[in-house]
């Protein structure tokens, strides 16, 4: 082993593309970032430019590798984390992409979902694959873009086409095209893949119209992923660890044993809380999903899916213009002493869990003649904190019932937003020392196998705390704000 060994972790995200080298106490030693475009061809659609994602994500590693190099650390190993979803089918022989990234995002098989479920399939898929039937999942990402693509299916049929998410795309140009696997998190989301038998479905397949030939290889999330081409770090490095981005976040926050549970505030809100060897299949329409697979030993998790959090914030700067940067959300949220009864339903991509209601669409309610920047900037903070509320309901009933939730992404940042998460929780809310959780589970799959980290139960002597919240509202007040979110939410849900 080498004196300074590290791990670089690549974080490949919904607006950006990141690294991140940890040691092997899991402390950051470099960091870089690449933001992006995002691309809106149509109403409720959201793509990529998979070359974008490629050169982001291509920059940003070489970055960080240089940069802990350069300090004397050795980059051992790699792991990749990523955006879910996320449909990408590219030729096998050049590389290239058919058709831009369909991002988890996008609105526009809608109409197909609908169809299926018409059909009466969903409780067939639910069983099976854990999910529900949704626009955000990729299998009717694939097929349309088979369907559409001239040649695209034949091509595909053929077995000279490939598909894979974000993770899988990356893998197979890191390695100059030498591999095309993904892991079981990544493979659990795209409503082709039988959690509970471990491979791909065929019922699913034919119900989706999506040829095997494009299928991936599913390995462990800790597995041998390929080595790097020798040019690109001017040496190969072997990836070691997969995961999609909440799934390692998890794995970030130590949430190893059945019942800890955490929740990602990022581009959306995804809440994961790990139910053991176990899948339990949610009756009040939340996911089942992989929450890691470890020496082909799955362990599960129940999961629930909010769209829009910090596209919210980044709305408000980029659309309206009401904030310069996304930190001005605190010192105006609580410049006021309450929300003036105002509420913002940020439905821009439909309504995740509990609601699923892909056609949904946004809208603030309680304007009066006073409302101004402030409380529109205070009613999308509170919207994020009341989603979670309603997902913490769904499982409520559900039979789960955590006492405390731990909280990473880039809006935790913010202590106003935490608070009132405590609040309308009536929950403790704890903020890990590390809010970089994404990448260092990515990190962990991967120096797990590379031999810098040890197993959970060590990892997780690494989660260190560093601030509570705890509720300060009355049981009143939290049921009337829940109240009136509810009554705005029942406005833009399509009857």
């Amino acid at each position: 082993m080498y004196e300074k060994p590290c791990v670089l972790a690549i974080d490949q995200g919904t607006t950006s593309s990141r690294a991140i080298a940890f040691d092997g106490q899991a402390n950051i030693i470099a960091i870089e970032q690449q933001e992006f475009s995002q691309i809106y061809p149509n109403s409720g659609w959201v793509e990529h430019d998979p070359e974008i994602i490629w050169r982001s994500s291509l920059t940003a590693a070489r970055q960080a590798f240089a940069d802990a190099e350069a300090k004397g650390f050795h980059v051992v190993s790699i792991g990749v984390t990523n955006q879910r979803e996320t449909s990408i089918v590219w030729d096998r022989q050049s590389g290239q992409a058919l058709y831009n990234a369909i991002v988890w995002q996008d609105r526009r098989t809608s109409e197909f979902c609908a169809q299926l479920k018409r059909d009466n399939v969903e409780t067939e898929l639910q069983q099976k694959t854990g999910l529900l039937i949704d626009p955000y999942f990729s299998a009717a990402k694939i097929a349309w873009i088979l369907d559409q693509v001239n040649g695209a299916r034949q091509q595909a049929e053929a077995g000279k086409l490939a598909f894979g998410t974000v993770d899988c795309f990356l893998i197979n140009r890191f390695t100059d095209g030498a591999v095309h696997s993904t892991d079981a998190t990544n493979a659990c989301r795209t409503s082709l893949y039988n959690i509970h038998r471990g491979e791909w479905d065929k019922d699913m397949l034919k119900l989706f119209n999506v040829p095997a030939a494009v299928l991936p290889k599913v390995l462990n999330s800790s597995d041998d992923f390929g080595m790097t081409a020798p040019d690109i770090f001017g040496r190969s490095i072997p990836i070691y660890g997969v995961a999609g981005d909440q799934q390692a976040a998890s794995i970030g926050q130590c949430c190893f044993d059945t019942g800890t549970i955490k929740s990602t505030y990022g581009t959306g809100c995804f809440v994961l809380m790990n139910t053991g060897q176990q899948p339990v299949i949610s009756k009040n329409r939340l996911l089942t999903t992989v929450a890691y697979q470890l020496n082909g030993e799955t362990t599960y998790a129940i999961e629930g899916s909010i769209f829009v959090a910090g596209a919210a914030i980044q709305w408000l700067r980029d659309g309206l213009g009401l904030i310069a940067s996304a930190k001005d959300s605190q010192s105006m949220a609580s410049s006021l002493s309450d929300n003036s009864g105002v509420y913002l339903v940020p439905a821009f991509a439909g309504l995740g869990a509990p609601w699923w209601q892909p056609d949904a669409r946004g809208a603030i309610f309680g304007i009066t003649r006073a409302t101004g920047p402030d409380e529109i900037v205070r009613a999308a903070l509170e919207s994020v904190c009341y989603q979670t509320a309603d997902l913490f309901t769904a499982m409520a009933e559900d039979g789960i019932t955590p006492t405390s939730l731990r909280v990473d992404g880039g809006m935790v940042a913010n202590d106003w937003l935490l608070q009132f998460l405590a609040n309308v929780m009536d929950m403790n809310v704890e903020r890990p020392a590390i809010l970089e959780t994404t990448a260092l589970g990515a990190a962990y799959l991967s120096g797990m196998k590379a031999g810098i980290f040890g197993n959970f139960e060590e990892l997780a002597t690494n989660w260190r705390r560093d601030a509570e919240f705890k509720s300060s509202m009355t049981a009143e007040a939290r049921a009337h704000l829940l109240t009136g979110w509810r009554d705005a939410v029942g406005r833009v849900i399509q009857k």
